[in-house]
């Protein structure tokens, strides 16, 4: 059984990486404001970077943890911006499939940049060891998480 003193401290952990993963966005939210870019807006361009040309909607709006009716409104904005295109699925006309235009790649180009030169900085006190290890304890809180979900869903 858990004592009280041991559950503050998982409590205290979860609401640091918690915490953590807020000041990160609004760090890359302060390096991108000046080139016109949200986390509502980079976020995107990197997920669609990363799930390839011709990806669905949908399949994105899963990729961003969004609601389809919030993500219709973004890619509004991106595809008006000239950094998305947006095209009828030929296997259903229903559906949109999205690309990252050249503009866009130009722009994810940037972001991964400035991430890039911001990560060595983050994890500059870390060896490789170390970011392993972190990377395998991540991993296992996030299987966590989901097994929790589905548990929840059930």
């Amino acid at each position: 059984m858990t004592t009280p003193a041991q559950r503050i401290d998982k409590t205290d952990l979860l609401f640091s990486m918690v915490g953590l993963s807020r000041r990160w966005r609004q760090v890359l939210d302060a390096e991108f404001q000046t080139s016109g870019l949200t986390d509502a807006t980079w976020r995107p361009l990197l997920h669609l970077d990363l799930l390839g040309d011709g990806v669905r909607q949908k399949d994105l709006a899963a990729s961003l943890g969004l609601e389809g009716p919030s993500l219709v409104r973004l890619l509004g904005t991106l595809v008006a911006k000239g950094l998305v295109a947006r095209i009828e699925d030929e296997r259903d006309r229903r559906a949109k499939q999205l690309s990252l235009t050249d503009r866009g790649r130009a722009v994810v180009h940037q972001i991964r940049a400035v991430v890039e030169e911001l990560e060595e900085t983050l994890f500059a006190s870390f060896d490789a060891a170390e970011l392993e290890q972190l990377t395998r304890f991540v991993a296992r809180l996030d299987a966590s998480v989901h097994q929790i979900r589905g548990r929840s869903r059930g």
